[in-house]
């Protein structure tokens, strides 16, 4: 009896044991919360270095948006610079026209337009008045045209010039109408319709006064 007493005691003692939970170690729960303080700096320091890559990438995008608005601030002065050479070149020829053809009509009051065989027009050389005069419609059909390209009003002259020699292409003022589309072209920076009729004057009037411009 004695025997199974004590085995019972001993029985209960190591079951009690067991079921208690072994005491945590203070130097394991350091080490844990230190490893997790490292990890949550270890993520910050990450963190800030792609924000740093992120900042340079954009401190980078900036430089080159700066060097490519000089380059269009340069770009654009220079346009603006050949912009009033343009101008300054269709102003001197607009005033060598205006005064041929005043110097024409003073000439006429005297009875030299009247041996050229009739009334000169804005725009037009000497000379190219000779021959068949312009009917008064043709004529005014032609200095609207003209009074636009002097005005700055590029494409109200395209259209002007255009209108006159679709309806009037036996004109004696076409040649000076195609001309003058030329210029209009050149000025409104429509270079290849430019081109195009100043070969057209070429090619329809190989003798113009007007070939060497």
């Amino acid at each position: 009896m004695r025997l199974t007493l004590l085995g019972l005691s001993v029985a209960a003692l190591v079951a009690g044991c067991a079921s208690t939970p072994p005491e945590a170690d203070p130097v394991q729960l350091k080490l844990n919360d230190l490893d997790a303080r490292l990890t949550r700096i270890e993520r910050i320091v990450a963190n800030q270095v792609e924000v740093a890559q992120r900042l340079d990438e954009v401190q980078s995008a900036v430089r080159q948006l700066r060097g490519r608005l000089e380059e269009l601030e340069h770009g654009n002065e220079a346009l603006a610079r050949q912009q009033r050479d343009l101008y300054a070149d269709l102003d001197k020829r607009l005033a060598a026209a205006s005064g041929a053809a005043g110097g024409a009509a003073t000439g006429s009051a005297t009875g030299e337009t009247a041996a050229q065989g009739g009334a000169t027009t804005p725009g037009e050389t000497p000379g190219a008045a000779a021959g068949n005069a312009p009917s008064s419609v043709e004529q005014a059909v032609y200095t609207q045209a003209f009074d636009a390209l002097k005005a700055g009003s590029y494409s109200v002259a395209i259209t002007g010039f255009k209108d006159f020699l679709g309806t009037y292409p036996a004109s004696p003022l076409a040649e000076n109408a195609q001309y003058w589309l030329g210029e209009a072209y050149y000025v409104n920076h429509d270079y290849e319709a430019a081109a195009g009729a100043f070969r057209a004057v070429l090619k329809k009037w190989p003798d113009s006064r007007k070939a060497p411009d």
